[in-house]
């Protein structure tokens, strides 16, 4: 059974620092693009940051670039958003998931669809 789970989530200020981690078992995320979408309240998934599956490729939402950090721990399977200077409108439900089909980055975040999602985790900026 392949599952994905996300911790890491909480309420912070804004300006402060959030690390969100995922946590892969039943596939081994080296064989797979990950990401990190997220869901605001009243709005659509977005896709926040991807990382294509071999050539390590890293796609940002502009909104967030200079921000977030996505790094992908092959050895303990796990892919991690590192979230800096957060902001009140960065405040949603973070889902990261993986895709097998070889997606560039950028359009994977663009949304292409996974194989495998993570159950969310709450991240609430306060400012």
């Amino acid at each position: 059974e392949v599952q994905l789970q996300a911790s890491g989530g909480g309420r912070v200020q804004a300006g402060e620092s959030l690390t969100l981690s995922c946590a892969a078992s039943g596939i081994r995320v080296a064989d797979y693009a990950v990401a990190w979408f997220r869901q605001a309240p009243g709005k659509g998934r977005e896709g926040v940051s991807c990382m294509s599956t071999f050539e390590y490729t890293e796609y940002y939402a502009d909104s967030v670039k200079g921000r977030f950090t996505i790094s992908r721990n092959n050895a303990r399977n796990t892919v991690d958003l590192i979230m800096s200077d957060l902001k009140d409108e960065d405040t949603a439900v973070y889902y990261c998931a993986v895709d097998g089909r070889g997606w560039p980055a950028s359009l994977y975040c663009a949304g292409r669809g996974s194989d495998y999602w993570g159950q969310g985790t709450q991240v609430t900026v306060s400012s």
